[in-house]
Formats: structure tokens, C-alpha cells, sequence
């Protein structure tokens, strides 16, 4: 088997609605197609613009994908080669990580920065859709607020996962605010509330609040002094599959458990991959970021399957999913 062509498709999909009134376009996303003489291909996604990838790509071509090592690639290009790998011999892309331990992944809904009545009826959607939790990139001065009206928008069974992307700043700041959201009952947990350049500000928050704290991290090395520095709860884990795979068996080990972005507001292509991954994580319990739906388009046609604020883990062969050409070209930009 040899690789033919690797296509790279920049794409511009808009964000759903209530997203794009604040967020017109999020980032770039370039989708990798590796095709073969077998007649199989392999998807993989990257967050920028195409030109990054162009010549890797085509290094790649006349190359037997089975004889690669897809963890020395690039990540979408890991992912494309793992997704031939998987249909060549009929396995779901998981096998390739480890043993299975879930058949569906929980995932957050999700809210950028809004008004706090915005966010509240966005949390009804995500309700009325199935969804547990909602992710929201949350401010001091309309935190509480925003969490009163999405406990009475949604009822006490719909969490909050608050994001303020380290606008908190300080330890006296973030323990005031946690005071008065820990009434509501609803919070799930702080990530990044206060500056990370100093983990001590993280254990002393710990002390002072019965909300879990957590880290966005990526590296291995990161995560491991976090936990030796015992100043989170939880961690969320970003990064390539691989690295991620390192670090979440870092916080098991720990006994930390974690929630993985290894794209986010990314489309559905990536979204699949890791699922795959979370799916052998044993500690991956908390929902993951990953929302291909908060864009107007879905580029898997509905093929990688949310019900009940949980991704179903594909079981077919490679990444189990089908890419719909026609919203590709529909969206494509370069």
C-alpha cells in the first residue's frame, strides 16, 4: 500500500448564532485527507492554516502508511495514518491507544464569554438537548449572576463548569466568588481561576472551598507538578493524543481525574479522534471540551453520534466516522 495524495482543506465553518454575535470566526482549521492505492483514506484535522502542513504532506506521498510511525508525525497526520491503520485491518482507531474502558464519552455544552441572561438561555438549550454540564468562560463581576439564572433556567441537575481563564487573578478574589457560588450547588469546578505562575495560590484555594480546583495543562512535566505541588482536584488535558495519553496516566496515578481538549471548538474530525482516546483513559471521567456543535455545520453528517451530553465511541473500523465532501467544499477557503 502506498499513500497518493494528501489533500489539505482550510476551512472556515461560523459558529452557531449566539457564539458568532461575540466570535465571528475562532481560528483556523485545516482538515488532512491521506489517500492510498488501496482505495482507502485517512482524515485528520489541524487548528491553522494549510500552508503549515504542505510540504510534511507531501513528503509523505509514495510512502507505505502501514510501515510509518504515526506518533512520529504531526498529529492530524497521526490521526489520518491511524485511521488507514484501523480500516486496513478492520480495528476502531481506540485498539490503538489500549483497552476500552467506556462505550460513550461525556462532553460539556458550552458558552463563550456573554451577557448573563445569554448564557442562561443557552444553558436552557443545552438542557433541552440532554447535556449535564455546561462549560462558560465566566467574569468576576457576573459570575454569581450568571450562575442564579442558569440554576433557574435549567433546575439543580445541570452543572457549571466556570472557566475565567485566570481573570479571578488573585487567591482573596477567587475565594469570595467561591463563597457565594457554593450555595447554588451547581458548580462543578474552577479551572484556571487564578494567575498559574504560582501553584501555591492553587493549594491555598484549595483550603478555602469546597469547588474542585483545576488546571488547563498540557506537557507531561506539568501536570507532574501539579500534582507533587497537591494544588488541584481535577486537570484538563490538552495537547496531541500522545501527550495527553502521558499526562492522564500521570493524574491516575495520582488519582486525579481529568477532562481532555484536544481541540475544542474544533469540527467533528478531531472530535472523533479523541473520543477514541478518551475512550481507554480510565480516569477521563469529566465531560470533555470538544464541540463540533457549537459551529453551523457538521462536516461528519451526523456520523459521530451525541446523545445525552455523551459522545458514542465509533466502533468501526479507523475513526468510524464519514467526512461529507460537499460541507467541506461548501466551507472551504484555501
Amino acid at each position: 500500500m502506498k499513500i497518493t495524495a494528501v489533500n489539505l482543506y482550510e476551512v472556515e465553518i461560523p459558529p452557531i448564532p449566539p457564539i458568532a454575535k461575540y466570535f465571528p470566526k475562532i481560528y483556523d482549521i485545516t482538515l488532512c485527507r491521506f489517500s492510498t492505492d488501496s482505495g482507502l483514506q485517512g482524515w485528520g484535522e489541524y487548528q491553522g492554516k494549510r500552508e503549515v502542513l504542505d510540504a510534511q504532506g507531501q513528503a509523505l506521498v509514495g510512502q507505505n502508511p502501514l510501515a510509518l510511525d504515526p506518533f512520529a508525525q504531526p498529529d492530524p497526520f497521526c490521526c489520518a495514518l491511524l485511521d488507514i491503520a484501523g480500516q486496513a485491518h478492520n480495528l476502531p482507531l481506540h485498539r490503538f491507544f489500549g483497552p476500552k474502558v467506556r462505550d460513550k464519552v461525556p462532553v460539556s455544552y458550552w458558552s463563550c464569554r456573554m451577557e448573563p441572561r445569554e448564557t442562561a438561555a443557552q444553558a436552557e438549550v443545552g438542557a433541552r438537548l440532554g447535556f449535564t454540564n455546561h462549560k462558560l468562560k465566566a467574569r468576576s463581576w457576573d459570575i454569581v449572576e450568571t450562575v442564579a439564572l442558569m440554576k433557574e433556567a435549567t433546575g439543580p441537575e445541570y452543572s457549571v463548569g466556570v472557566d475565567p481563564n485566570t481573570e479571578f487573578r488573585l487567591p482573596p478574589i477567587a475565594a469570595r466568588l467561591a463563597a457565594q457560588l457554593e450555595p447554588f450547588g451547581t458548580v462543578a469546578n474552577f479551572e484556571d481561576p487564578v494567575l498559574k505562575d504560582n501553584l501555591d495560590w492553587y493549594r491555598l484555594l484549595r483550603e478555602k472551598t469546597h469547588i474542585p480546583i483545576a488546571l488547563h495543562l498540557g506537557a507531561p512535566s506539568g501536570v507532574l507538578q501539579a500534582l507533587k505541588a497537591e494544588c488541584i482536584d481535577y486537570v484538563n488535558l490538552g495537547g496531541s493524543a500522545l501527550q495527553v495519553r502521558k499526562a492522564a496516566a500521570l493524574a491516575e496515578a495520582a488519582e486525579v481525574p481529568c477532562w481532555v481538549q484536544m481541540g475544542g471548538l474544533c469540527t467533528g474530525v478531531l472530535a472523533a479522534y479523541s473520543v477514541h482516546l478518551q475512550a481507554t483513559l480510565p480516569n477521563a471521567t469529566l465531560p470533555c471540551d470538544e464541540l463540533p456543535f457549537t459551529r453551523v455545520a457538521d462536516v461528519l453528517g451526523g456520523s459521530l453520534s451525541v446523545e445525552k451530553g455523551h459522545f458514542l465511541v465509533p466502533e468501526a473500523p479507523g475513526l468510524g466516522v464519514k467526512v461529507d465532501m460537499k460541507v467541506v467544499e461548501q466551507y472551504r477557503v484555501a
